[in-house]
């Protein structure tokens, strides 16, 4: 558990810098899921062969189940947030796909079985209105669309991934990690096959680079530390931690691409902050007697 925190931590930090990354990157989105998810497994399994290790996920047949259809969902998952992207903007996006940690919150009582506390719901309650107050005022601009579906897709999809996840024990957090960008890759190649048209992909060096940076540092390795550390959190703890990626993402576009914060961003920002922080403070607090 001391471990499984700065890891959450430094997981939704380089997923925060994902659009950043990915904005340098001359892709069709489903194309760049499929490259990131590619060069995150092969970058896995690249450091696991020479440890000489054995896989031990075949004695695991129901939790390999559940992994599997995991990274299907974080697959799918993906590509329905970068169409939202796309087709809605990040903003909006960003606002939908993060309903998902709140739906994981809704299930997860029946699913895991876990008990909301009234700390963590007050969280992610401020969370949430963090959230709203970051997007408010693009997301006012929008009426229900395409892209606005795949933003509740992509949140739905969230929440499948991580109480599947949550449910299968007994898979290290490496395999896990590495069997889940498995399976987001296969479901990526098959939505890729079925709507690109062939022909080669041309890629700058600026864009490879990114490509790399993407697929390596914030899939592969970001992905070792999200999954490592899930199965020792509650949903309730990775609910309400989980909103620090889009903070992260917002501090990260204000750094690296000069976008300004208005007032009523930092005040979301403010909301976001304090919420993880004194929602699971205050759990972890009360756990410690």
């Amino acid at each position: 558990m001391n471990t499984a925190y700065p890891k959450q931590l430094g997981a939704l930090l380089l997923f925060g810098m994902n659009g950043i990354v990915a904005s340098y990157i001359s892709m069709n989105s489903y194309e760049i899921v499929l490259s990131r998810t590619l060069i995150g497994c092969l970058f896995l399994l690249l450091l696991f062969l020479p440890q000489k290790r054995k896989f031990t996920f075949l004695k695991h047949k129901k939790p390999l189940a559940l992994v599997l259809a995991s990274g299907a969902a974080m697959g799918c998952s993906w590509m329905f947030l970068y169409e939202a992207y796309a087709q809605a903007g990040v903003s909006v996006a960003t606002l939908l796909y993060y309903c998902g940690p709140v739906l994981v919150l809704a299930f997860a009582p029946a699913v895991l079985h876990e008990k909301l506390s009234p700390a963590r719901a007050c969280g992610i309650g401020a969370a949430l209105g963090g959230m709203v107050l970051l997007n408010l005022d693009k997301f006012m601009l929008n009426g229900f669309s395409w892209g606005f579906a795949c933003g509740l897709l992509s949140a739905l999809l969230y929440a499948v991934m991580v109480l599947f996840n949550k449910k299968a024990q007994g898979i290290s957090g490496y395999e896990s990690a590495l069997l889940q960008l498995f399976a987001a890759f296969l479901v990526t190649a098959l939505f890729t096959c079925i709507v690109r048209r062939p022909g080669p992909v041309s890629l700058s060096m600026g864009s490879l680079a990114a490509m790399l940076l993407l697929g390596v540092v914030n899939t592969g390795i970001g992905c070792y530390l999200y999954f490592s550390s899930l199965q020792k959190l509650s949903a309730q703890a990775v609910s309400l931690c989980g909103y620090l990626e889009p903070l992260s993402a917002l501090v990260f576009s204000a750094l690296f691409l000069g976008e300004r914060l208005t007032l009523l961003q930092l005040c979301g920002a403010a909301m976001i902050l304090g919420g993880a922080l004194v929602g699971e403070g205050f759990a972890r607090r009360k756990a410690g007697g």
